[in-house]
């Protein structure tokens, strides 16, 4: 065994060079150059000449691709090796795209990447306690890239997932003095027959109820991508995300939610290397398009969608790195009274359209359309085309491209673009309820949300409001509410307690294969879950997560016990809420009395951080702890840092 360490494996395995002629020709230097810049940007043109590059042209202006690409393919596409998800395994497609026509306008492309994971693939393992710090190590990551490119004129994101969007939207965010724009990577498409990505993560659990077979499972879990690359096709965080890019100008108009790999899709990338230049012509700066205006257009977008509440979380980091007002939950309450949800798009219904078909009934640029005659959005913002959105809006109106995919859309699906982006009329006799609510009460003292237009409108009284009154039953993690969903000791009536999930336990994991198994079981919607943890954007039903103060950190959500009483009350329409312990065995009242005994109570005494918590995370949760916490968008704020630590 040990004499085959060293037998080669191919016959060239000697022929080795120690010298090379180098590249042919002579770089652009100037007397002016070699006297005044800095030796790293003489030593820029030598690596330029060297990785190939035509050493007379290496003094084009050099434009970045920072991108979330993940794996490695064939030229035909098959894998050499696996990404972790669809949704950066094709998009270096997007990146050749852009480079090539970078090159094609006179520019020097360059190009580097900052990989992801996948939230769907770390449900329920490990892995979930690295999502959402991930997001603000890679937004570091992805600045330190672009501070590293001393020479860089403009900087093109790609990126279209979860974690990886987010922390795309913030490094460019925080790149105020350079031109940006961000290409979405798009979406997969649906299977002819099957379900979708979302409905496919409860096959475990459907399986334990019996609902389907060993062998329904196995086909449905193969179809459910069908096609190779692109975010989910539902509007969970993913897709979200790619909305809010657009909506803040970030993004080409209509650019969200493109079907991965089609011609429309690498022509957007085309497109926005254009207007990168554009934009570089005319010297305008990523803060010329981001501002205080601009983030309110994201916060109207995501509550006409009905996006995902993870957003709550992104938007506020996204402003952060831009130097604006990070919005308040006062905000996102005040946005949500006024913007109604135009949107009829999985996993919120009622019919729950595949995302591509959003895409094809013409998006954003659609439903700012309806949000402009509102009067809700404001439309004198620059956008990533370098003109104001009512430019936009005014060409897109009367665009063949919009003309032309709406009939795609009749033809392709039998679907009216109108019934999947609903005028506000229709969207009224429809009952389409608003996105958020933000609930309090003596559970939440520091607020809660609950996606409340996902909630089961068979589970609504007359009025649009929910009322759940039952006794609690409480876990300390996620695996342990999965086994007890599986083996049928949760059931209708119950209220379901998850502690422990929030930063300071789990990283603040997502808790999305429990609350999507509880939206397709047919006892779910009986079930209400109350947790410090946060939600999938796929998650429905009476899921109610970002308890605050989380439970680790004192909250009271952290000393219910089993069989408490507790009170959950959701206006969809005012958009109010209350979470409230009121009663312990035959005692019942007021949420002003169960305050005072949950004070007095000792946490749950199996209330501890999961004991696989990374270090990386828990410093994370500490750092974002002094910086706003959840409700600031879980960010480093560095001056508030540099208070609690006495720094300068």
């Amino acid at each position: 065994m040990n004499a085959e360490l060293f037998t080669p494996i191919r016959p060239d395995l000697f022929e080795v060079r120690t010298r090379a002629p180098g590249p042919a020709g002579r770089l652009p230097l100037t007397p002016e150059l070699l006297r005044e810049r800095p030796s790293g940007d003489l030593f820029g043109l030598t690596q330029n000449a060297g990785m190939g590059w035509d050493p007379a042209e290496v003094g084009r202006k050099p434009f970045l691709i920072l991108s979330t690409q993940g794996g490695l393919r064939e030229p035909d596409g098959r894998p050499i090796a696996l990404g972790y998800h669809t949704g950066h395994w094709e998009i270096c497609l997007l990146v050749e795209a852009a480079a090539r026509e970078l090159r094609r306008l006179g520019g020097l492309p360059f190009a580097g990447f900052v990989s992801d994971p996948c939230d769907g693939r770390t449900q329920g393992t490990p892995g979930m306690f690295d999502s959402l710090p991930y997001r603000n190590d890679a937004a570091i990551v992805f600045r330190r890239l672009i501070r590293s490119l001393p020479t860089r004129v403009g900087v093109l994101g790609v990126a279209t997932c979860d974690k990886g969007l987010p922390a795309m939207m913030m490094a460019l965010a925080g790149a105020r003095h350079l031109p940006a724009v961000l290409v979405p990577g798009g979406v997969t498409l649906p299977p002819e027959r099957g379900e979708d990505a979302g409905k496919v993560q409860t096959l475990g659990v459907r399986y334990a109820h019996g609902l389907l077979s060993l062998e329904e499972a196995a086909e449905l879990g193969c179809r459910a991508c069908a096609t190779p690359g692109g975010g989910c096709q539902f509007l969970g965080t993913a897709a979200t995300s790619q909305v809010v890019a657009e909506a803040l100008g970030l993004a080409l108009p209509h650019s969200a939610l493109a079907p991965s790999g089609q011609p429309v899709w690498t022509e957007l990338a085309v497109r926005s290397a254009r207007a990168l230049v554009a934009l570089e012509a005319r010297s305008l700066k990523t803060a010329d398009l981001l501002t205080p205006a601009s983030v309110r257009n994201a916060m109207a977008v995501h509550a006409a969608f009905g996006g995902s509440t993870n957003l709550l979380l992104h938007i506020p980091a996204i402003a952060h790195a831009a130097g604006l007002p990070r919005p308040t939950v006062e905000d996102w309450i005040a946005v949500n009274r006024r913007v109604p949800r135009l949107v009829d798009v999985l996993p919120n219904g009622p019919v729950g359209h595949p995302t591509v078909r959003v895409f094809l009934a013409g998006g954003v640029p659609e439903v700012m359309l309806h949000l402009r005659a509102l009067g809700v959005v404001e439309t004198g913002v620059l956008t990533a085309a370098g003109v104001t959105w009512d430019a936009v809006l005014d060409a897109w109106a009367a665009s063949e491209r919009r003309a032309r995919f709406r009939a795609r859309l009749r033809e392709l699906d039998g679907v009216d673009p109108d019934e999947v982006i609903l005028p506000p009329a229709r969207a009224r006799e429809r009952g389409l309820a608003s996105t958020v609510t933000f609930p309090r009460g003596n559970l939440a003292p520091e607020g809660a949300v609950i996606k409340s237009t996902a909630i089961d409108p068979a589970v609504l009284d007359a009025a649009g409001v929910f009322r759940h009154e039952g006794p609690a039953k409480v876990f300390t993690s996620e695996r342990a509410a999965m086994q007890a969903l599986k083996d049928g000791r949760l059931g209708t009536g119950d209220i379901v307690v998850l502690i422990g999930a929030g930063p300071l336990g789990t990283g603040m994991e997502e808790t999305a294969q429990l609350t999507i198994a509880l939206k397709h079981l047919p006892f779910g919607r009986h079930v209400t879950l109350l947790t410090d943890g946060r939600f999938s954007g796929v998650s429905t039903g009476a899921c109610i997560g970002h308890i605050g103060p989380e439970a680790l950190a004192g909250g009271p959500i952290g000393r219910v016990r089993d069989g408490d009483r507790l009170r959950v009350v959701v206006d969809t329409r005012r958009l109010e809420g209350r979470v409230d312990f009121i009663g312990e065995g035959r005692r019942t009242f007021t949420p002003e009395e169960g305050a005072a005994v949950l004070a007095a109570r000792p946490p749950h005494p199996d209330l501890r951080p999961e004991p696989e918590l990374p270090e990386d995370t828990r410093l994370w949760a500490l750092l974002l702890a002094a910086g706003g916490g959840t409700w600031g968008g879980c960010v480093y704020d560095l001056e508030a840092l540099a208070r609690r630590l006495g720094g300068g």
